[in-house]
């Protein structure tokens, strides 16, 4: 059976000889863009130069990025086969370089001679075309020809599927100016009717399974409409997971290696077996797979739980465990037996996790008894609210299930009381309870709530590009100082763990157990104060990633970077430099640009961890 890791060095060796760069696996918090929440897609690190910027690795760039969509796909997890909330995306990108007919042929002769798929489950999707572009034909001629290099015909409508914008148009946004084109998904058929010849992967959907999607940009949007762009770009993904489960010959992406090793210790732990499928067994297992995967990755990435942003997502991922974890039986530390084995298994793309295992579990150890005390702390009070709402004299059942449903979703949003469980309580309770009807209504009531948080995100996290204000680039120079003047006052041994700043202010997180003392702080302050008076110029240079390594520049420890990095430095020369690191940039050109800054706010986020605040005098 060929291995995730194996598909993953056969892409990128694939690419690589089609002459791609490839580029680091960054952190699943965003870099410097406080507009997004999480990295959700591939393409993050390559806004900037899909608008025009030129890359510093070339036109043609490959990764391979860790990507997570909680509030997305979080509701299909455990119910399907395929969804999850973490995953990895493979990525190729062509910034005016190549175009249709090159994208198509080589991810064909990748998927067939590389990964060995059968051509004859192949399927695939166009652009349908409508008012503001026509049908997308080059593509609809370029597979035809790609299935008949295999000996098989492409006939429309039973091999090659045209659907609208909704399915196959890509769109940065509506403003004028934006970037958007047609995309073409190719689908593999999972499902037992032969070879699928004939279905619409549409109305088929749980027989085919997409892997990948080439986005080809050539549009900008006008007054009238959109035009026709001179650079024209493409932007491909896929699902590393979902390659391995057609791959590997799976009908089910938690069978797969990605997955399965997490699903073992499951069985083992909980004495259930996994392979019913449909069971509420099957279903919790999912979850706790999919989100112990989840949540060791946020936390890879220096995520703490929390009551907001990331961290608020690592704690929801933790007590869906937890919730899930009941229903197999296991009522305790559920982390400290699982951690290990996501940390063993993806020890092939994040070898450091192997060293932060012992401190997640403890982490995620807390997190799991705080969450456990707050079930036990909500069943009294959920008591007191079911005697004061409920009454159980009245002779109609739609009433007491009504109230009861009340109640139920009360404590589940107010106290994190599992639905799950009031339910079990509520049928020992009130024998008559309309199952239906209770879940029914906590579902509308959820809803509601979940699009008022839904918003609430939205608003605050509503764009996904970076702001590269003057002032925010004043900022990311100033990141690189403060994490030098750290470096001079704490010891060598300060690391950044994730950093977010906007036009008012920077935030820092690194590893520091107590919070700074007036004296450090001030010691601090003024190094980066005098940094920025001697106006020190700020350079950066492209080279070899050993070669970068061996400058003692400064980098993440978790991704991986291509054979070419970008080192930026803050002083005359690379070997004087104050302060020298693996990053993308931008910066400003010296650091006489910058204002004296401060340190106005310190906090701690979890065990070892200190995160500051700095912004301009």
């Amino acid at each position: 059976m060929m291995k995730s890791s194996e598909i993953l060095d056969k892409y990128l060796k694939f690419f690589e000889e089609k002459g791609h760069k490839q580029i680091p696996n960054v952190s699943l918090v965003p870099e410097n863009d406080p507009t997004l929440l999480y990295v959700n897609s591939g393409m993050f690190p390559l806004v900037p130069y899909l608008s025009g910027a030129e890359h510093p690795q070339g036109k043609r760039i490959m990764n391979v990025q860790r990507c997570l969509r909680f509030f997305e796909d979080l509701e299909n997890v455990g119910e399907t086969n395929r969804h999850t909330t973490a995953f990895h995306m493979l990525g190729n990108w062509s910034l005016g370089d190549y175009f249709k007919k090159e994208q198509l042929e080589w991810f064909y002769e990748f998927l067939v001679d590389e990964l060995g798929l059968d051509i004859n489950r192949i399927y695939a999707s166009v652009f349908a075309g409508d008012k503001d572009a026509p049908k997308d034909e080059v593509s609809v001629e370029v597979i035809k020809e790609i299935f008949g290099k295999y000996g098989v015909e492409a006939v429309e409508e039973k091999r090659i599927f045209a659907y609208g914008k909704e399915d196959n148009w890509w769109q940065r946004g509506n403003a004028v100016g934006e970037l958007g084109g047609p995309d073409s998904e190719v689908f593999y058929y999972i499902g037992d009717d032969g070879d699928g010849l004939g279905k619409n992967p549409a109305e088929f959907q749980d027989e085919f399974l997409e892997i990948g999607n080439s986005v080809f940009m050539q549009y900008i949007k006008s007054e009238s409409g959109w035009d026709e762009l001179p650079q024209k770009n493409v932007d491909f993904g896929g699902g590393l997971e979902r390659m391995a489960m057609v791959v590997q010959g799976k009908k089910d992406i938690y069978l797969t290696d990605n997955f399965y090793p997490i699903i073992e210790k499951l069985v083992e732990l909980s004495g259930k077996e996994y392979v019913s499928a449909g069971t509420e067994v099957q279903k919790s297992m999912r979850v706790v797979a999919d989100h112990m995967r989840a949540a060791t990755f946020l936390a890879m990435d220096g995520v703490v739980p929390s009551n907001k942003d990331q961290g608020y997502i690592l704690r929801r991922l933790l007590r869906l465990v937890v919730r899930a974890g009941r229903g197999l039986g296991l009522e305790k530390d559920i982390s400290v037996s699982l951690v290990p084995v996501v940390a063993s298994a993806f020890l092939w793309i994040y070898p450091d996790l192997e060293k932060m295992k012992g401190e997640i579990q403890e982490t995620f150890k807390e997190e799991e008894e705080k969450f456990r005390e707050t079930i036990k702390r909500a069943i009294p009070v959920r008591e007191k609210e079911i005697l004061k709402g409920v009454d159980f004299a009245s002779d109609n059942a739609t009433n007491i299930t009504t109230s009861l449903s009340s109640c139920a979703t009360v404590s589940c949003l107010s106290h994190g009381y599992p639905i799950e469980m009031a339910l079990e309580d509520d049928k020992e309770r009130y024998k008559d309870l309309n199952e239906d009807l209770y879940l029914k209504l906590h579902e509308k009531k959820l809803r509601e709530h979940q699009e008022l948080s839904r918003a609430g995100a939205e608003d605050k996290f509503k764009g996904g590009l970076a702001d590269h204000s003057d002032e925010v680039l004043r900022y990311h120079t100033a990141t690189h100082l403060l994490h030098h003047a750290l470096r001079q006052v704490l010891g060598e041994q300060i690391r950044q763990h994730g950093s977010n700043i906007t036009g008012e202010r920077l935030r820092f997180d690194f590893n520091h157990a107590e919070k700074l003392t007036d004296d450090q702080t001030k010691e601090i302050e003024k190094i980066i104060n005098e940094n920025i008076k001697k106006a020190l110029p700020v350079k950066f240079e492209i080279m070899p990633k050993e070669k970068a390594l061996e400058t003692g520049a400064l980098h993440a420890f978790n991704e991986k970077y291509g054979d070419s990095v970008k080192v930026y430095y803050i002083g005359e020369d690379l070997d004087s430099a104050i302060s020298k690191e693996f990053c993308g940039g931008p910066h400003v050109e010296n650091t006489s640009k910058i204002s004296p800054v401060e340190i106005f706010k310190q906090k701690n986020i979890g065990k070892g961890m200190l995160r500051v605040y700095l912004r301009s005098v």
